[in-house]
């Protein structure tokens, strides 16, 4: 059986950018990506905690400290928003016991902290 499980998260990222007229997605600093495990174009969840917005998009690597809601994204957050980014992956049964998530968390300029 396969099961739904976190693979990757990026913790505690900030809002750096809104842009409505993009065709949509979230741009990530592309070294945060590579900490985490998550491709470009690749499915993630994002969960605002200053307003409870909850929604899925695709990743685009961006620049140094970016982290951009694109598209109708953009009207999920706002510059400043603390967001929670989520990406899963389904894992057999017999594999779960040694699999971990990869967590990385960030400062408020968007700067690794730790992963773990």
């Amino acid at each position: 059986m396969l099961r739904c499980i976190l693979r990757a998260k990026i913790h505690m990222a900030t809002v750096t950018e809104s842009n409505l007229s993009y065709e949509g997605s979230i741009t990530i600093d592309e070294k945060i990506l590579k900490k985490a495990g998550i491709l470009p174009y690749e499915q993630v969840m994002i969960s605002n905690l200053n307003n409870g917005e909850r929604f899925e998009t695709y990743v685009m690597p961006g620049k140094k400290g970016e982290i951009c809601l694109n598209g109708p994204a953009a009207r999920k957050g706002v510059v400043g928003d603390k967001i929670i980014i989520f990406c899963y992956s389904h894992v057999e049964d017999n594999k779960l016991k040694r699999f971990k998530p990869k967590i990385v968390l960030l400062d408020e300029e968007n700067k690794i902290l730790s992963v773990k």
